[in-house]
């Protein structure tokens, strides 16, 4: 292996955004649609789900109250000027101005009496709707005129939890007209309704994670913001490895580049070192290889081969030529001996290595078979913990383009379970392309959910110098903000989407990236300038570690929770220290599992950005 060429063709690039998309306003992007018969035996309510701050999830529930099916919808409503829709699913939102519409999917327009369906959508802005019609008659059910939905509940918390069972109660969501009673969601899908403040729930599995959010509704039926969620997990049973072993109660996890050991000259002794071995919980051990469809070594030399002196030896101790393991596997073996509370998971595929999963996953039990035969090496058996799968993208385009369709995800990581079993972690990098039609949209993330202890969400690489001429934009924006380049591409709305489509918000963690991303010809220091291609990098144009740029090119300015900086004619945006404890404190207040970096290598000597992910996740 070349000592540059991992770098450029390996390193995780345009994670979550690939290339660099059209920007097609919602209104040009299907044609406004047209009443389709009177509304006297349907409903439309809206709820606004969640609020960041800078943006919100709203949510608009369709319901059949006659005695025939309904063959279609369309709902229609108006926003004050300064709010709107930037990203919608599950239905094909359009707007003229200031007035929306939302018309049924192709899928979902058929509703049998009694029955319902709910589309959701992110948007800017303070405003609610108004004028809501359904069907072109009025909405009749949807949001009461002049009342406002109840507040959001208190985050439960959890009592006398037995092997299956648990008490759950809750400070109480307020409304000027009253509150009427609460529904308990387990896992995200409803479970009770109660009018009290607290509830048990029964019929529980012993050594089971569960999480539970409570939501109010008020006298006129309007439900408000769903509360934080609290993890439980049931006492008893067996062992499996919910998010947050170690110490601590939130995942703290790192990527280890295989070939770091070249060029840049990082080793698993330098987690030692810098510190930041103390203050994480997990490594992912980046990549093996997916070929033929199976799971396949990388670096055999990185990984096994290479004699370590004892200058660089985890424990100080020299490699011998006869000794059955060495190279990284052996100083990860070392690295777990002095710190007992690391886990560490193989990674398979990566940027450059995701287009195997296609040929592999037409058998998803033979290639399950294959990494655990790989994973559980009795050489390296106790080195491992688990297996983390990178398949940049199911269903969707990255360096290659899949179609093994939506459930192909799904069935890859039930099949990794079944083998993997219960004692080992099974997790996934995952899209954070939130855009509507997007990546997210493309797979059935909620369903694989159920068989992965965690998603590592990748939320960055969203904008880069891939276009060259701009407009310079944050490659990891935590929220939206006035001028984006793309609606979708941010890492709340992002998590806002897989947690509506039914993923629990503690198995997403947090991606922040150990680097920058710049172009240089920029004179413009805010974001949205124009550039005349990338700035130069160590190792690639347009990509820099943030142990360089801290000195090289100081940030000047913030931007959507992420730092940027103007130093000649170059623009670059990357995280520091400040914008990372930020970040932790956001992803507790959303109830997320903690939190992931890519890769170990890009921060200083003395871990400066680990210790800000560690103190931000306490």
């Amino acid at each position: 292996m070349s000592t540059t060429t991992p770098l450029r063709t390996r390193f995780r690039t345009r994670a979550a955004a690939g290339l660099t998309a059209l920007i097609v306003p919602l209104a040009a992007m299907v044609g406004l649609a047209s009443p389709a018969q009177a509304a006297a035996s349907a409903t439309a309510s809206y709820t606004k789900v969640s609020d960041w701050g800078t943006g919100f999830e709203g949510k608009w529930t369709v319901k059949n109250t006659g005695t025939t099916t309904l063959s279609t919808w369309t709902v229609e409503w108006d926003f004050p000027a300064g709010t709107s829709v930037t990203s919608a699913w599950d239905a094909d939102v359009t707007n003229s101005g200031n007035h929306w519409t939302a018309k049924n999917k192709s899928w979902g327009g058929n509703l049998a009496p009694g029955a319902t369906v709910s589309f959701g959508f992110n948007g800017t802005g303070t405003g609610s709707p108004s004028g809501c019609k359904l069907n072109g008659g009025s909405c009749d059910g949807g949001s009461v005129p002049g009342d406002t939905p109840p507040t959001a509940p208190g985050t439960p918390s959890a009592s006398t939890i037995t092997d299956t069972s648990v008490k759950l109660s809750w400070t109480a969501a307020t409304d000027d007209k009253g509150v009427k009673n609460y529904d308990v969601l387990r896992d995200g899908a409803k479970i009770a309704t109660v009018t009290t403040t607290s509830y048990t729930d029964t019929g529980l599995s012993a050594g089971t994670d569960y999480s539970y959010s409570v939501q109010a509704r008020d006298t006129a039926d309007q439900t408000g913001p769903v509360s934080g969620a609290r993890a439980v997990r049931t006492t008893g049973g067996g062992t499996d490895p919910g998010p947050g072993p170690g110490p601590g109660d939130q995942v703290k996890l790192g990527y280890f580049t295989e070939w770091g050991i070249y060029g840049r000259n990082y080793h698993v002794k330098n987690l030692d070192t810098s510190g930041s071995a103390a203050k994480i919980t997990h490594i992912n051990y980046s990549f093996g290889n997916v070929q033929g469809g199976k799971c396949t070594m990388g670096d055999s030399f990185a990984a096994i081969d290479k004699a370590y002196t004892a200058d660089q030896s985890v424990d100080g101790k020299a490699d011998t030529w006869d000794q059955p393991l060495r190279g990284n596997f052996n100083q990860l073996r070392k690295l777990k001996a002095k710190y007992p509370h690391i886990k560490v998971l193989w990674s398979f595929g990566g940027w450059t290595w995701s287009g195997g999963f296609t040929e592999a996953v037409k058998n998803p039990a033979a290639f399950a078979d294959s990494c655990y035969k790989l994973v559980e090496d009795p050489r390296w058996a106790d080195v491992f913990d688990g297996i983390d799968l990178d398949w940049e993208y199911p269903n969707a385009c990255g360096l290659s383009c899949d179609t093994s369709g939506p459930a192909a995800f799904k069935n890859m990581m039930q099949a990794m379970r079944g083998k993997f079993g219960t004692n080992n972690l099974v997790t996934a990098a995952i899209t954070a392309d939130a855009s509507s039609g997007g990546k997210i949209d493309a797979t059935d993330y909620a369903g694989a959910a159920a068989y992965s202890d965690w998603y590592n969400v990748m939320t960055y690489d969203f904008f880069g110098a891939w276009a060259a001429k701009g407009p310079t934009a944050p490659h990891s924006p935590l929220t939206s903000y006035p001028g984006i380049p793309q609606a979708g591409f941010n890492s709340a709305e992002a998590i806002a989407k897989l947690k509506a489509k039914g993923v629990p918000a503690k198995k997403l963690l947090l991606g922040i990236g150990f680097y920058g991303r710049g172009w240089t010809g920029v004179t413009q220091k805010e974001p949205g300038g124009s550039a005349t291609g990338a700035a130069a990098g160590t190792y690639e144009s347009g990509i820099e570690d943030y142990k360089v740029l801290k000195t090289k090119c100081p940030a000047n300015g913030t931007v959507a929770g992420t730092a940027y900086a103007h130093c000649g004619t170059d623009w670059w945006s990357y995280d520091t220290p400040a914008t990372i404890g930020s970040k932790m404190s956001w992803a507790k207040g959303q109830g997320l599992g903690g939190a992931f970096f890519w890769e170990f290598s890009g921060d200083t000597a003395n871990g400066e950005l680990v210790t800000a992910i560690n103190n931000g996740l306490k």
